[in-house]
């Protein structure tokens, strides 16, 4: 079975449909969502000028692991300084791009047929001087004469070109129109069966995915896409396509599609303008990160706004404890979202004496019974036994601590995740309770996840009996 690749541009494309560029914690994000899905490739935006588009390119080559692509304009030249950017990754591509139809040639580069091509073989080479990995992409490319086209495609294999992508950058072109086109074009380069060769659509008139569709059936290797609608098929509608198809036609996809919606809900979310949120981190779901990402450049001021933002209410001096520990965390991370910041406020803030402690507890559950928790606390040397039957064993500890305590909190929020690997790992519970418009959190850390909740909520439980008292 082929596995098709599945290349994003999204950090590509935004910056030429929105307002404004990408901010560098929005380039961050949407670059580790995308690495999360297990896309097959991240492309980013030709470097505009200045450091900023160079420290963004560095700081994700060395946070992903997906390959990483940085474009360049053949007009520009700027081969090396986009190299110095990306060169960090572990598996970087260079991307020429060169406009191949003679409006495109004219308008954008100010050549002629000749220039262009002398052009294109001269960039190719010094950008497979410094890069293993060397992509061409045609631009405009079933807009272009195709004789220049086909002699532009293997001149630049010829010259070090591993990877050749050929874009119908206008949209133009009906499915069968372009797979008769993609047929075309390797049947008159024959060096093309010695690279990898991939498409880029515009969906100007809705086409996109089913000229992509057309084009997998002809035997290219990929096919350019984006997270969100950028002018590009998505890669849901992709994911889609190989799910329904992929059998008939023995095509696969590495993607995680389980985690497809969850990420591109949060780039989209990210994205929205500020204007139309409520607040600052939106309407999310448990564990998310909102788009709110710190970094080692921000000051206690806007850490503790964030911190404010997530519903604590901390004083000064927790507030401190909480901006040394999240430096601490930053210089290692490159940023911190909510969900580190979240843990950072459990194991740090508010820190008291511990009124409730846990003596043991007894964990019933299955697959054909009703999941039932027995848990013994130490109340200032009192104990205090409570029988808890729940939906799941953690819902169940939690109501035999309410029944223990008297008292029901509101679970404002709710998180586990793995610290280490392994049979053996160690996991971490993240418990948020509400009492009287505040919260309070808690963290718990142990080999079994059951025990770390029954800690985290305990954590939380004992900041809010010092409070009141």
């Amino acid at each position: 079975m082929k596995t098709i690749k599945l290349i994003d541009m999204t950090l590509r494309q935004l910056p030429t449909l929105r307002e404004g560029a990408l901010t560098f914690k929005e380039k961050l994000e949407i670059a580790r969502g995308l690495d999360r899905l297990k896309v097959d490739g991240i492309e980013l935006a030709p470097i505009a000028g200045g450091k900023a588009d160079q420290l963004a390119g560095r700081t994700i080559a060395a946070m992903v692991a997906a390959p990483l692509t940085a474009a360049v304009e053949v007009a520009a030249g700027n081969v090396e300084e986009t190299w110095e950017s990306v060169r960090g990754a572990r598996q970087p591509r260079l991307n020429l791009l060169a406009p191949l139809s003679p409006v495109q040639m004219e308008y954008t580069c100010h050549k002629k047929a000749p220039a262009m091509l002398q052009a294109v073989v001269d960039q190719v080479k010094r950008a497979r001087f410094a890069c293993e990995n060397v992509e061409f992409s045609a631009v405009d490319a079933t807009r272009a004469e195709h004789g220049f086209l086909c002699q532009a495609i293997a001149a630049a294999i010829e010259a070090g070109a591993n990877r050749v992508t050929l874009c119908d950058t206008a949209g133009i072109m009906l499915p069968d129109e372009f797979a008769a086109f993609v047929a075309k074009v390797r049947a008159d380069v024959p060096a093309l069966s010695n690279v990898e060769v991939c498409v880029q659509l515009s969906d100007e008139m809705s086409m996109g995915a089913a000229c992509a569709a057309a084009a997998i059936a002809q035997g290219v290797a990929g096919v350019k896409c984006t997270a969100t609608p950028a002018g590009l098929p998505t890669l849901a509608q992709l994911a889609r396509f190989v799910e329904v198809k992929g059998p008939a036609l023995d095509i696969t996809s590495g993607l995680r599609t389980t985690e497809l919606g969850r990420v591109v809900g949060q780039i989209g979310r990210m994205l929205q303008p500020h204007e139309q949120s409520e607040s600052p981190l939106g309407n999310v779901a448990v564990g998310e990160t909102a788009g709110v990402c710190l970094d080692a450049g921000d000051e206690i001021g806007e850490v503790v706004k964030v911190v404010r933002q997530l519903g604590y209410d901390l004083s000064e001096e927790d507030n401190a404890r909480v901006y040394e520990a999240f430096k601490r965390v930053a210089t290692r991370k490159h940023f911190v979202g909510t969900r580190e910041l979240d843990a950072i406020i459990a194991s740090t803030a508010m820190q008291v004496p511990s009124t409730y402690r846990i003596e043991n507890y007894v964990i019933n559950s299955g697959n054909v019974i009703t999941a039932t928790a027995n848990i013994l606390l130490d109340k200032n040397g009192e104990k205090l036994r409570g029988v808890g039957v729940g939906d799941g064993p953690i819902d169940a500890a939690f109501l035999a601590i309410e029944q223990i305590i008297g008292h029901h909190y509101e679970l404002d929020d709710f998180q586990i995740q793995t610290v280490t690997e392994g049979r053996d790992a160690m996991g971490s519970a993240l418990v948020k309770l509400r009492a009287d418009g505040r919260v309070y959190s808690g963290n718990g850390i142990s080999t079994d996840i059951i025990g770390a909740s029954i800690r985290a909520y305990i954590s939380a439980l004992n900041k809010i009996v010092y409070e009141e008292a």
